[in-house]
Order: C-alpha cells, then structure tokens, then sequence
C-alpha cells in the first residue's frame, strides 16, 4: 500500500524525535548523518537553506519535504515541513 505524505512525514519526523531523544542537541552532523544518512544539524536555519531546499524539492520533483535542525533543545522547533505546490 502506497503511503501518503502526510504519513510519510509522520514516520521521518516519529524518527528525528527518537534520534534526538537518544542523542540530544548539539552533537556534530556526522553523529545525525550517520542514523538518518542525511546532512542535518546547522546552528539555526537560513532562508539560504530554505532556497536551497525547495529546490531540491522542485529539482527532485517531491510534493513534501521536512528542513530539521538538531541543534535546538526541544526538536519541535527545529522542524520545517514544507510542501511543493507543483
């Protein structure tokens, strides 16, 4: 069964607080790169970074995308879901 988007996002964010929870904030980005095989961790989030990332969206032809920043204390803060208006 195909999963929407919104589940999807559910499962990589129920993921990000599990890493977070067991890893913490403030660690280098190799530590998150190696659990979620993605480059994360920055000191706070640019609009540089958010241009960045829709065009990785738009480029990759993805409808929904989460920008997360594991250098905050509470990991809610630190996610940026956004969706391509394709």
């Amino acid at each position: 069964m195909k999963m929407t988007e919104h589940e999807i996002s559910g499962e990589i964010i129920n993921a990000v607080f599990e890493v977070h929870r067991t890893l913490g904030p403030g660690m280098l980005e190799l530590a998150y790169h190696k659990c979620l095989h993605y480059e994360l961790s920055v000191e706070y989030l640019t609009e540089t970074h958010f241009a960045q990332f829709l065009t990785y969206l738009k480029s990759g032809d993805y409808r929904l995308g989460l920008l997360l920043n594991f250098n905050t204390k509470n990991m809610r803060r630190g996610i940026r879901r956004v969706v391509n208006k394709l």
